[in-house]
């Protein structure tokens, strides 16, 4: 896998995780399926989370510390 395919990858599942986490609404319980969603990547094209798990699974982290007021 390419540099800008990891780096990629991680934009588009950091940014679900913030949406995911932000939204009580929308939150997911374990097992769940997160929803189907697209962003910009690096390079300007659109990167569907669809198009992420069918070439496997896929991992999803976040740093929240990093988005919060210390």
């Amino acid at each position: 896998m390419s540099i800008k395919r990891a780096i990629a990858r991680t934009l588009v599942l950091s940014a679900l995780a913030v949406v995911t986490l932000a939204s009580a609404a929308v939150a997911l319980e374990v097992g769940q399926k997160a929803p189907d969603f697209a962003l910009n990547g690096t390079d300007g094209k659109p990167v569907k989370l669809s198009d992420l798990t069918a070439k496997g699974p896929v991992v999803i982290y976040t740093f929240i510390a990093a988005f919060t007021p210390t």
